[in-house]
């Protein structure tokens, strides 16, 4: 399998009613632990990067990773760009080879943003690659973009125009959602989700997975969230296991970077199996 567009991955799990976890990545050893965790439960998969990672890592070399990684893997596995607002940086990555991206003009007033869209979507489709939307901002900054103000809800014709106009494949609602770490539980609104799938026919994103609880999830995917962002999670598996096992080597003056990598490794591949367990997608690869 390895390769896989996102459309076909979402399109399947909005019919079938569980999530694709989208992960994002922040380097090589959490690329293949992501994929390793999917590869074990028989899960699609959506790798994300932000443009933070494509500017530190460098675009071709990630993409290499992704290919290395991903192409032998027996599942199949998309490669999207998060949150871009730059249109020269998603140029960049269509033109490497990602699948899917996320043209974010959340910023910009909707008759702009819907204008805008429509280019990168008929510039993706050159490619072969899909399009996610999005007309409100998740609040919380999540690797430099975004913002701590919650952006106005648009209305759901407003919405349906959007979709139906630019032909979006995935559109991102503001939902009560956010980026970061929940300090207080949210306050979902469900319906919208509902609403938002009966109008357009197509697959809804969810942003600002990290925190939300088991039944908050399934609710969501139920309702046709059928991707389902995690990040912040990652970060946080990445970085707690990092530092539990510095703390241990400096204990013991003993100091091997590969157990400190197959110490990371653990963490977030068991973090990734968690969510593809709860969102119900393994055993569908």
């Amino acid at each position: 399998m390895g390769v896989a567009g996102l459309k076909g991955l979402v399109d399947e799990a909005l019919a079938k009613g569980y999530g694709v976890p989208a992960i994002n990545v922040v380097d090589e050893l959490s690329l293949q632990a992501v994929v390793d965790a999917a590869v074990e439960l028989r899960s699609p998969l959506i790798v994300q990067t932000s443009v933070k990672t494509v500017k530190a890592i460098g675009r071709d070399v990630l993409k290499a990773m992704f290919d290395a990684v991903v192409t032998p893997a027996p599942v199949p596995v998309a490669l999207h760009l998060d949150h871009c607002p730059d249109r020269a940086v998603i140029s960049s990555c269509l033109e490497a080879g990602w699948n899917s991206v996320l043209f974010d003009a959340s910023s910009l007033p909707v008759e702009e943003n819907q204008r805008q869209t429509v280019e990168v979507v008929a510039e993706a489709r050159k490619y072969g690659a899909h399009v996610e939307g999005e007309i409100e901002g998740i609040t919380g900054v999540e690797d430099g973009v975004g913002s701590d103000t919650a952006s106005q809800r648009q209305s759901l014709d407003i919405a349906t125009t959007f979709v139906e106009t630019t032909g979006v494949d995935v559109f991102a609602p503001a939902i009560g959602n956010a980026h970061g770490i929940y300090h207080s539980a949210p306050e979902l609104d469900y319906q919208r989700i509902t609403d938002l799938v009966t109008a357009t026919g197509i697959p809804m994103a969810l942003h600002g997975g990290s925190g939300l609880s088991r039944e908050q999830f399934q609710d969501l995917i139920g309702r046709g969230c059928a991707k389902v962002n995690i990040s912040t999670a990652l970060k946080v598996a990445y970085m707690t296991s990092s530092l539990e096992h510095l703390e241990q080597a400096r204990a013991a003056n003993k100091w091997d970077p590969p157990s400190l990598f197959r110490h990371i490794h653990a963490a977030v591949k068991a973090m990734a199996a968690e969510h593809i367990e709860i969102f119900g997608s393994g055993g569908h690869a």
